[in-house]
């Protein structure tokens, strides 16, 4: 089996699609099957042979895009901007408590996305009887939430590079404050979440591995013996296998694990 790996405007995140038997590369675009619709999509990665099942998604290639259609997606993109701002002064007359985020309209032009997020839910029926009234075609109102958003909309993260979401996440994973935590990280909120405001998911790309190698590391707080007598743990460094020791001298040392030991019984 071959695949190509692509991009599509507002799943955003790269997917992999069968593609054994049609010659293209990395720039061209398909036009694909989704549970939504037909959509097309930009190949960004060349093909790779693979026996897997884990690459198989929701997409399935329809053809490689024509002329026509890459004029056709040139004028959809021109018309969703019309219906964006329609849309926004429709919410706006409707009095609705939502922000727009993107319009999307299908290749084949039948249906028109609109993706949006609201704190509660939104009674929007009359909105989408104006939407369709004016555009002709049907109307799917769709929410989504925040880290669907900064997917969709991209940036660029506290790293300095573009959001993981927006280039190369197929998913969200679970992520929380305790996976800082066993990372000696700042639970500083503006260092640790992202731009959608939740907690960033490169927090869990090293989780396991820190898992890992604390195995055999003393707690913060442990007593334990050390090179230059007793001490307590109050900061672990797990990179470089060692722990701060504060002495009953009230010196601070930093030593290797391999050499301290846990004091299992208080001294009297």
């Amino acid at each position: 089996m071959e695949l190509i790996k692509i991009n599509t405007r507002c799943n955003c995140s790269a997917a992999w699609v069968e593609a054994t038997d049609v010659e293209i590369a990395p720039g061209e675009y398909i036009v694909v099957k989704t549970n939504q619709g037909p959509k097309m999509a930009k190949v960004v990665c060349a093909k790779r042979k693979t026996e897997s099942e884990k690459f198989v998604t929701e997409f399935k290639l329809i053809r490689k895009a024509t002329e026509e259609d890459l004029e056709k997606y040139e004028e959809l993109r021109e018309r969703e901007k019309e219906a964006f701002n329609v849309c926004l002064e429709k919410i706006t007359e409707h009095k609705l408590v939502m922000k727009l985020v993107r319009v999307e309209f299908l290749i084949d032009e039948s249906k028109a996305i609109f993706y949006f997020t609201a704190a509660d839910r939104v009674d929007f029926r009359e909105l989408v009887k104006d939407l369709a009234h004016n555009f002709h075609t049907r109307i799917e109102m769709r929410q989504i939430g925040v880290r669907d958003e900064a997917k969709m909309t991209g940036g660029v993260g506290n790293c300095g590079r573009e959001f993981c979401c927006t280039s190369f996440l197929s998913s969200f994973e679970p992520v929380s404050v305790r996976m800082a935590k066993e990372q000696n990280l700042a639970l500083n909120p503006m260092k640790i979440s992202g731009a959608c405001g939740r907690l960033m998911c490169c927090l869990a790309y090293e989780h396991s591995t820190y898992i890992r190698l604390k195995k055999g590391f003393p707690k913060c707080g442990k007593k334990v013996e050390t090179p230059f007598g007793a001490g307590k743990v109050i900061r672990q460094e797990i990179l470089n296998n060692r722990v701060l020791v504060i002495l009953e001298t009230g010196e601070e040392k930093t030593i290797s694990v391999e050499d301290i030991q846990v004091i299992k019984k208080e001294r009297t």
